[in-house]
């Protein structure tokens, strides 16, 4: 027991009062800068409520929601759920296990995770992955911070396309800033890479080169084997960003070269949030003990049968402290579990169905909007999937407004140019939503 009578607290009195002092602050509260309004005063200034008036209450208040068909993507995408995977990971096993970073974790679990890392070691070719990061942007983030420990000789460039979103462009900035690394960008030639700019970008001070497929304007990536080969000559890393469903169709990262493989793996698991996620980080066996976060593996007990463990940590506090090479903390192992679920679920053929349908709804979807006057869909001449941008005459914003008041929500990308992103779960939305788009656009 403590001087201050907790067994949980770490530090008596006398040893916080030695710690400020010796940062110069008189009290604890000196080292928060938090405005007066926002700040805790002891009282909650909420009336006390009985459950169903609570309810009521809660219940208006979400009413007052706009209640429209999200067409939106770009980095979010909504697939259906299908119940089993709420009714399962919700068992108390799953649901009430502490963070999957002790050895002695529930064998159960561990075995989840050990099928979550094998779907995408399938799925992306490459040897090892691991369970998992917080969402693309940070697996993004720890790709670049492992080119640095990994890459043989000086290089102090991270290059990336001009369409990175500036959500993972900013993550990926926060993760470089400890390092002396800059990141270049490189154009793009009708929705993919231009690999000619590329190829003169790429020299022996690039240390990494990132590429998505789909990319982030739904186009179908036609030249990875390229940018593989010039990443390589160069002694860069290639990181390929992805999803497991489209993982399902497209080329496999490892055939095309790809070093490590990011993205975010709740495309399957989970609704679309516009905020939670779960990140995909997959590499070459090479890279191993520099993989961030936890990996999950399978041996022989004592008795001869199958048993799984943690059988790497490369996380800080407990394990490797200053010699860590992540500090992923937050645990994303419940989600991964949901994924697995998902995947298991769907099946290989499932699986591929899907991403099969990922490519005929948007491709259907573009035809009929190409056919209304003023409108041109895709901008791109590629394939695509999911999603794609059309080109209006009329302002992008007056046309997603007109939609939205029509009960539908679409992404303006430039003054004369809307994303649009079609998916199973809107799919029986799609004759009402064309409707709206023609009579938007005139």
């Amino acid at each position: 027991m403590t001087a201050n009578g907790s067994p949980y607290a770490p530090h008596t009195p006398a040893e916080t009062e030695a710690m400020l002092s010796a940062v110069g602050v008189d009290r604890e509260e000196a080292l928060f800068d938090i405005p007066d309004d926002v700040r805790f005063d002891g009282e909650f200034d909420i009336d006390a409520r009985s459950e169903q008036a609570t309810r009521e209450l809660v219940e208006d208040t979400l009413a007052k929601n706009d209640d429209l068909v999200e067409f939106l993507g770009r980095g979010h995408y909504d697939h259906y759920v299908p119940s089993m995977v709420d009714h399962l990971s919700a068992r108390s096993e799953f649901l009430t296990s502490y963070t999957q970073y002790q050895p002695e974790v529930a064998q159960g679990f561990l075995q989840a995770l050990f099928e979550y890392q094998s779907m995408l070691v399938e799925l992306t070719g490459l040897s090892v992955a691991n369970c998992s990061m917080y969402d693309a942007a940070t697996a993004l983030g720890e790709a670049a911070t492992l080119a640095v420990r990994v890459r043989e000789t000086s290089g102090d460039r991270v290059v990336v396309p001009e369409t990175l979103s500036a959500g993972r462009r900013g993550t990926l900035e926060n993760y470089i800033a400890g390092h002396d690394i800059t990141i270049d960008t490189y154009p793009m030639d009708d929705g993919n890479v231009d690999r000619e700019t590329l190829a003169e970008s790429v020299d022996e001070e690039t240390l990494l080169v990132y590429a998505e497929n789909p990319t982030v304007r739904g186009t179908i990536e036609e030249g990875l084997e390229t940018v593989g080969e010039l990443a390589d000559d160069n002694d860069a890393l290639f990181v390929l960003g992805s999803d497991p469903v489209a993982l399902a169709l497209l080329q496999e990262p490892a055939s095309v070269g790809a070093d490590v493989v990011v993205g975010d793996a709740a495309t399957l698991g989970l609704p679309a949030a516009y905020g939670m996620g779960l990140g995909v980080f997959a590499c070459r066996e090479e890279f191993l003990r520099q993989v961030p976060g936890r990996l999950v593996g399978a041996s022989d007990d004592t008795t001869g049968h199958r048993a799984y463990t943690l059988t790497l940590q490369t996380r800080e506090q407990h394990i490797r402290r200053e010699r860590a090479t992540s500090n992923i903390c937050t645990n994303q192992a419940w989600v991964a579990l949901r994924t697995a679920m998902h995947v298991a679920w769907l099946g290989p053929d499932g699986l591929l169905d899907l991403a099969e349908d990922c490519v005929t709804l948007a491709r259907d979807l573009a035809d009929r909007l190409n056919g209304i006057r003023g409108v041109k869909a895709p901008v791109h001449d590629r394939h695509h999937f999911r999603e794609f941008v059309a080109r209006t005459d009329q302002p992008a914003s007056a046309v997603a407004a007109d939609l939205e008041s029509a009960g539908y929500a679409v992404h303006v990308v430039s003054e004369h140019e809307l994303q649009v992103c079609v998916t199973e779960t809107n799919e029986a939305k799609i004759d009402g939503f064309v409707a709206a788009f023609e009579e938007a656009a005139r």
